[in-house]
């Protein structure tokens, strides 16, 4: 392994886990984070959980299994460069859609909706949720017993009212402080993952065209340059070689820029990581593209009308679904009709945000149409 930077987080200064454990043999904590969460339910689910296009839709279009596994090499190869601690990079990367629900951001939406008399719902505390409570693979406590920066890095959002009911993992949402960098890395490594992957599965689609995105900067620049290099290359070839250029210029920034603010704000420890304003950036130049890409994909991809009708019906499922659990308890599994019994919204939202997307259309057949048992 790579000798750490002094600002890493290591076993040395972690906070470790909320219940003792006995040093692992052979592995160090951080792996033993990951090992747990790929073992999980939940990460076995988010193979039929999607990010944009519904797991029908398609064989080819990325899940959220897929997306986390793209968004841990990402991270790794970025931790790496830095000299920061890789497995727990890794462990949060895995981990951080655990709580996504079918259906991608309109799933999300619509049991927020639901849940809106009852505390609301946020992916990002859901998946801490998963790994805190709701896994049940282990004798000695609930969940997954993770580490306090693996549990750090999974929260990347939350509300002052939420992050106070959570003790010590909620307290820098209430005093502006900073994750560890290990966190900030996984956290862009996961916008450049979607981003650009959604770019390949919008054009694969056919919902997006290379002549629209030839406004995109980031992309038209690298198209270009790929084009004048390769002469009639073929359109998927053309594309994977574009996407994987911008991919490579978005974390070539950031390594750079990431470099210069801890030169800057000359961060010598971990405190002082908290302590900083963002220190895993990219540059005002690659931002302001990025923020380009971002705002193409929101108008031509993720408001296109056969986006926006798959997301209607995904809102009415859901919508449905949480209904008729509330209006009776007993159509829910056991174990979640027993936890009903002391918290019915929350039971009836884990097992809503627990369901892949086969198995939300699945249920509501079940549920609704009179041919389904």
């Amino acid at each position: 392994m790579t000798e750490l930077a002094p600002y890493a987080v290591s076993e040395h200064n972690s906070h470790g886990r909320a219940v003792h454990e006995d040093a692992p043999f052979g592995r160090s904590e951080f792996q033993r984070d990951r090992d747990r969460i790929i073992h999980s339910t939940a990460f076995r689910r988010l193979e039929y959980k999607t990010q944009v296009f519904v797991n029908h839709e398609g064989d080819l279009f990325r899940t959220r299994l897929t997306h986390s596994m793209e968004v841990a090499q990402i991270a790794r190869s970025i931790a790496r460069y830095l000299k920061l601690n890789e497995d727990l990079v890794e462990a949060i990367s895995l981990a951080h859609d655990l709580g996504h629900t079918p259906f991608g951001h309109a799933g999300q939406d619509a049991l927020n909706s639901c849940m809106k008399d009852y505390g609301g719902f946020e992916h990002n505390l859901q998946s801490l949720r998963v790994v805190d409570r709701l896994e049940d693979h282990y004798a000695a406590f609930d969940g997954l017993n993770l580490s306090f920066e693996t549990r750090e890095g999974i929260l990347k959002h939350c509300s002052p009212d939420n992050a106070a009911k959570l003790g010590r993992v909620g307290e820098r949402f209430l005093t502006q402080q900073r994750p560890s960098l290990e966190a900030q890395v996984a956290n862009l490594a996961d916008e450049i993952a979607y981003n650009n992957h959604d770019v390949d599965d919008g054009l694969r689609s056919g919902l997006i065209t290379l002549d629209q995105l030839a406004s995109v900067r980031l992309f038209s620049g690298h198209l270009d340059a790929v084009r004048t290099l390769y002469p009639g290359l073929t359109d998927r070839r053309l594309i994977h070689e574009t996407i994987r250029r911008m991919i490579n210029t978005l974390v070539t920034d950031l390594l750079h820029t990431t470099e210069q603010n801890i030169l800057t704000h000359v961060v010598r420890d971990i405190a002082e990581v908290r302590a900083a304003p963002p220190l895993v950036t990219f540059s005002a130049e690659i931002h302001e593209q990025n923020r380009e890409l971002k705002t193409f994909l929101r108008t031509h991809l993720y408001r296109h009308y056969r986006v926006l009708r798959m997301s209607a019906k995904a809102r009415r499922i859901i919508d449905d679904l949480f209904k008729a659990f509330m209006q009776d308890r007993r159509l829910l599994p056991p174990q979640f009709m027993l936890q009903a019994e002391h918290d019915h919204a929350r039971a009836v939202s884990d097992y809503i945000a627990g369901m892949t997307d086969r198995y939300a259309i699945r249920e509501h057949r079940r549920l609704f149409a009179v041919e389904e048992s």
